[in-house]
């Protein structure tokens, strides 16, 4: 196999990967399509906020139409308050939720009023939204730039390693700096100005995010050592299938969520097995 087409496969692998993982994230918008005075419309409500503003939620619905959003926080036994959206124009409508601090979700649905019939959406499965700090963009581009790289190196490593391409043993340790530089090292950096917190994966929690990083990051580790004096393309193999696997996992996931009773940021995972 050319080296180009070597190349060419991996970008089209993490290209894929990484728009899977972007799409199935749980802060990534919710699509959603309805009915209203016999016309179909389609619209995305948030699933991420910031911390320093309040969230718009918009939706394409006459001007004649009636919505109105429902929100509480999440995991808190409390009414649901009401916000009546208003029109932007003859085809949208806009309602705001609060803003809220770092890690704090909200749960929301709306309600739309069609003619005389009253028409719910996310009600019985509410749509839960994540407040964040803002990530400052010299911080998060860098982030994401070289995390992109560390999963190309990591498919290019890999499939040198299946056609038993020499190069394979470079780009193992180049796919190990770039996981150390941009998991281990910007990964927290964000995390700290998103949530306020380094690290909370092992051994100090569960968050997926941090440790599927952690594991990738070991991975890698393992396989660089292991190769350094011999040939085990077979380990490099395992090393960035592992990586693809874990990566495909949506991102942010059982991550850092605010406890309102105590006021603490703990892991999705923790507050979720607190409720059995």
């Amino acid at each position: 196999m050319k080296k180009f087409g070597v190349i060419v496969i991996a970008l089209l692998v993490t290209i894929s990967a990484a728009i899977y993982q972007r799409l199935t994230g749980p802060t990534h918008p919710k699509a959603f399509t309805y009915t209203v005075e016999n016309e179909t419309f389609k619209s995305k409500v948030p699933r991420s906020g910031d911390t320093d503003k309040d969230t718009r939620v918009v939706l394409n619905l006459p001007i004649s139409a009636v919505a109105t959003l429902y929100y509480k926080k999440f995991r808190v036994e409390e009414e649901f308050t009401p916000i009546t959206f208003s029109p932007i124009d003859e085809k949208k409508q806009e309602a705001f939720l609060p803003k809220m601090p770092s890690a704090a979700k909200l749960e929301y649905y709306i309600e739309i009023l069609d003619g005389g019939e009253t028409k719910y959406f996310f009600k019985e499965t509410p749509i839960i939204i994540r407040y964040k700090d803002p990530v400052p963009i010299f911080v998060l581009i860098p982030h994401i730039l070289i995390m992109f790289l560390a999963m190309l190196f990591s498919n290019l490593a890999g499939i040198q390693a299946l056609i038993r391409e020499p190069r394979f043993k470079r780009n193992t340790l180049v796919t190990l700096i770039l996981m150390f530089l941009g998991g281990l090292i910007l990964g927290p950096i964000v995390q700290k100005f998103a949530f306020g917190e380094f690290w909370t994966g092992f051994p100090f929690g569960f968050d997926l995010t941090d440790n599927k990083t952690l594991i990738a990051f070991l991975t890698w580790l393992v396989a660089y050592l292991i190769n350094r004096k011999q040939d085990r393309p077979s380990i490099v193999i395992f090393a960035a299938v592992v990586t693809l696997v874990v990566f495909s996992i949506p991102h942010s996931l059982f991550g850092s969520e605010l406890n309102y009773e105590t006021g603490k940021i703990m892991t999705g995972f923790i507050q979720t097995m607190n409720i059995f």
